[in-house]
């Protein structure tokens, strides 16, 4: 399906998806919580899913638009040069039942907060861009927004599930980029790409991990990563 046609839907109250209905607010824990659990998680998965596909479009994008394929190339070739927590999906059955409800909320709860800040840095960067697209714009604007609102749909999760409190890093921590400001526009564009990758990498482990906490809903522990 056509991505702005899923979110068309997604935004018009079609079938594909609802909002988390988790906005800032004093009633935003007593909005999100009325929603019952199984309901709750499929949203949170719904707008992982979404924030993860956006995320590799972005980056597209940017690609397309900003960095050559030699470029492109040697920074493939460089590995992972993100620093943000080393939290990487497992790789056998036996990994995966191991690892406790708990470990999945807290370690997507850390991800999500600690790319907050860096997003919206990110979106400052790119409306000074003199020839970024709109669509590139909205898209990473659309991230930005929508990163917060699972950031509350995991809190809420966090409380029903395991009855307690939500962790909390201070002033949304960021475990990426050093603030420093690039000496020239190439230097800035190859951050901003780094940005776009490291955050695609790690959009893609919360989608994963919300995923797998589904799944054990139902099957228990004979779920396995996709």
């Amino acid at each position: 399906i056509n991505c702005c046609v899923w979110l068309l839907l997604w935004f018009g109250g079609g079938t594909l998806g609802q909002p988390l209905e988790c906005r800032a607010g004093a009633d935003v824990g007593r909005r999100c919580a009325s929603i019952p659990l199984d309901k709750l998680l499929e949203r949170v998965v719904q707008h992982a899913e979404l924030i993860y596909r956006l995320s590799e479009e972005s980056c597209a994008l940017f690609e397309e638009m900003f960095i050559p394929l030699a470029v492109r190339t040697q920074h493939i070739r460089g590995g992972n040069t993100c620093t943000s927590p080393a939290f990487s999906v497992p790789g056998s059955k036996g990994e995966v039942q191991q690892i406790s409800d708990k470990w999945l909320l807290h370690t997507v709860l850390i991800l999500i907060q600690s790319w907050i800040e860096p997003l919206f840095t990110l979106q400052d960067t790119l409306d000074r861009y003199d020839n970024a697209p709109n669509v590139l714009l909205n898209k990473t604007k659309w991230v930005s927004s929508k990163l917060v609102s699972l950031e509350q749909g995991v809190t809420v999760l966090i409380r029903k599930m395991l009855d307690e409190g939500a962790l909390t890093m201070e002033s949304h921590q960021s475990w990426m980029i050093e603030s420093s400001e690039p000496a020239d526009m190439v230097e800035s564009v190859t951050k901003d790409y780094a940005v776009l990758t490291c955050f695609k990498k790690d959009a893609h482990k919360v989608e994963t991990f919300l995923k797998l906490l589904r799944c054990r809903q139902t099957q228990g522990l004979s779920c396995f990563p996709i």
